[in-house]
């Protein structure tokens, strides 16, 4: 459900998983609060064109989780990149995430290169996972 909401690429649908004073730390950002992840998540897909992703878990105990994800999107200049990472995840009682700590890295790709081919939004069911690409 998470890959799915952030495939959507929807602010306000992915900010609501989240409490209202969540804190996260993104690369070198570090939005505190619901409003400042909806505004964080608009600037990020504004400059993060065509963006697919995908999730793929890897660890969890009691309410916390382990994921790791690639995503791939370009520029306004067309560059393609793929983005890779991972992420740890705290869950309140109310199922609301709490805190969101992400580790990414760029890597500019040409676009031949790209393995996300799907329509924007959700990734079909078919569609391979990260451990299936050897990613």
């Amino acid at each position: 459900m998470a890959e799915d909401a952030w495939n959507s690429c929807d602010p306000e649908r992915v900010a609501m998983v989240y409490t209202e004073n969540t804190c996260w730390r993104n690369r070198v950002e570090f939005p505190v609060g619901r409003e400042s992840v909806r505004q964080f998540l608009r600037r990020k897909w504004a400059r993060e064109l065509d963006y697919r992703l995908i999730k793929e878990l890897w660890s969890f105990d009691n309410n916390r989780i382990a994921v790791r994800f690639a995503y791939e999107w370009h520029d306004d200049a067309g560059q393609w990149y793929r983005s890779y990472g991972n992420e740890n995840w705290e869950f309140n009682q109310e199922g609301l995430m709490q805190y969101r700590f992400a580790s990414i890295n760029d890597l500019p790709i040409e676009a031949t290169a790209r393995k996300f081919h799907w329509s924007l939004g959700r990734r079909p069911d078919n569609h391979p996972g990260l451990s299936d690409l050897g990613l």
